[in-house]
């Protein structure tokens, strides 16, 4: 099945071999995708957050995964973008942006940005494809897109993330096609390196069965039309808005999907968010001078 966006212009040649081979095989990695310096300063501010409770927020810190899925021995810090600027170059990476414009439709949303620790002894993760959650059968175009980026390298044994490859194109009839562990690969990939999978790509946390954890973030994108898994609105505090990147500002969902979703009040919703962080910058200035 077909998954490219025939609304998109030609991609930049550059990026095209990335494409096809996301085409045939649901997956790619960019090798190298962030240099170890980009790395190193995502490191420092990740140990930085989870040294301070209120920081980490209810999933992170030393506290491990709430359910299986997460990992009941896997380490989270969700609402990156949130809690330092030192993110914000991570999902908007050229080449990620271009597979993204090829997949997506304009206007493609921020669907999830958190941190993942694998901790030694983790099972792994039940083999899903992270369109799941939409009930429309398969096959069909992808409802998202996903990132991991490495912070360790990724081996076999340390919980490298598994992928089955081809597997985007199967649909529901397919029950000689069902997912299988020993039909996975382990992505692997140096530090600072990044894997890009669509939705419908069948694939799983691995087993981390070394004596040291294994550090990661995933960015995960997601179609204007769809809603987004982490409440961007809600995670992300108003103030910080204008250090962002614009890009980035309207992938949190303050811009515009084609044709027009997203809109408030029938206007563009980043005018009425500025509208409202003026309002608010009105009210606070106007208490502590003693006018409230």
């Amino acid at each position: 099945m077909a998954t490219t966006n025939t609304s998109q212009p030609s991609p930049t040649p550059s990026y095209q071999h990335l494409i096809d081979h996301v085409e045939e095989h649901g997956y790619v990695i960019i090798p190298n995708a962030f240099t170890e310096a980009e790395i190193e300063e995502a490191t420092s501010e990740l140990a930085r957050l989870a040294a301070d409770a209120a920081s980490a927020g209810p999933a992170g810190g030393d506290r491990a995964g709430r359910n299986d899925f997460e990992g009941l021995n896997t380490k989270r810090i969700y609402a990156l973008l949130n809690k330092s600027p030192v993110f914000q170059k991570f999902p908007l990476h050229p080449a990620l942006l271009a597979l993204n414009d090829h997949f997506l439709d304009p206007g493609f949303l921020l669907n999830s940005f958190h941190s993942v620790y694998i901790q030694p002894g983790e099972a792994p993760q039940m083999l899903h494809h992270d369109d799941g959650f939409v009930t429309v059968p398969r096959p069909h175009r992808p409802f998202g897109t996903g990132v991991m980026v490495a912070i360790d390298d990724f081996t076999p044994t340390n919980g490298a993330t598994v992928v089955i490859p081809g597997s985007h194109k199967w649909g529901d009839k397919d029950n000689d096609r069902a997912p299988r562990r020993e039909d996975a690969v382990p992505v692997i990939m140096s530090r600072g390196s990044a894997v890009f999978f669509v939705g419908t790509l069948w694939h799983g946390g691995g087993q981390n069965t070394s004596d040291r954890e294994r550090r990661s973030m995933t960015v995960q994108y997601c179609q204007p039309w769809i809603r987004p898994l982490e409440n961007q609105i809600l995670a992300v505090d108003w103030d910080k808005l204008d250090g962002m990147p614009r890009r980035l500002v309207d992938m949190l969902g303050y811009g515009v999907g084609s044709p027009f979703i997203g809109y408030a009040d029938g206007i563009h919703p980043w005018k009425v968010a500025q509208r409202r962080i003026r309002e608010q910058k009105e009210l606070r200035a106007g208490a502590r001078q003693g006018r409230l």
